[in-house]
């Protein structure tokens, strides 16, 4: 009865003992996972995060400054060009015609010579290249102003245009110094007693 009763007691002691032993040992596992996940594998996680995301950030940067210094048409009024003043105004073709991007549209003098019109840019920009599509326009003269207001104009080009009977004048110009945030087209003589400006395009960028 007694060597039952020790045996008892001896299995039970054993038992607790293990017991305690095992739910230590599952502590201590607890302790190293939570250390060695935390510490290395999170800072790991976001280490490799940052590495993977600089190389997009620094794409996306390249992206935008790309888009900031992209050539357009500056002479588009869908890149903020307007046209502030003109000499001459017909409802049909009125000088709004010349910035719209439609080539089927163009603005006409009416009355006597010279007559001019003012493009606004809104903006500081660096002209690379003039291309005006006109007819009847015999001499052109262009200034430009790198104030906020519409003054302080300087003479920049001066273009003797070839008569194109039928069809329209396309005159291309490489522009020097061509910082500008107003211009000035001075239409001085033309072919005939009207002329007409069809589109005005400045390629460059805003600086």
């Amino acid at each position: 009865m007694c060597l039952g009763v020790g045996l008892f007691a001896f299995i039970l002691f054993g038992t607790l003992c293990f017991l305690d032993l095992y739910v230590y040992f599952l502590h201590q596992i607890k302790e190293v996972f939570f250390h060695y996940f935390f510490r290395y594998s999170f800072s790991s996680h976001l280490a490799s995060s940052y590495i993977s995301f600089c190389p997009i950030t620094i794409r996306t940067r390249r992206r935008v400054k790309q888009l900031k210094m992209r050539k357009v048409d500056l002479c588009l009024s869908s890149e903020g060009a307007e046209v502030i003043l003109a000499t001459s105004s017909d409802e049909k073709h009125p000088p709004e015609n010349m910035i719209d991007g439609n080539p089927e549209t163009f603005w006409t003098t009416t009355g006597m010579f010279p007559q001019e019109f003012i493009i606004c840019f809104h903006k500081h920009v660096r002209i690379e290249r003039l291309v005006i599509q006109s007819y009847f326009v015999r001499t052109l003269r262009i200034e430009k102003s790198t104030s906020k207001e519409p003054v302080d104009f300087e003479q920049w080009i001066e273009r003797d245009l070839v008569h194109t009977e039928g069809q329209l004048q396309n005159e291309e110009i490489m522009a020097h110094d061509g910082h500008a945030t107003y211009l000035r087209f001075i239409i001085t003589s033309a072919f005939d007693h009207f002329a007409a400006v069809y589109s005005i395009s400045a390629e460059g960028m805003a600086v």
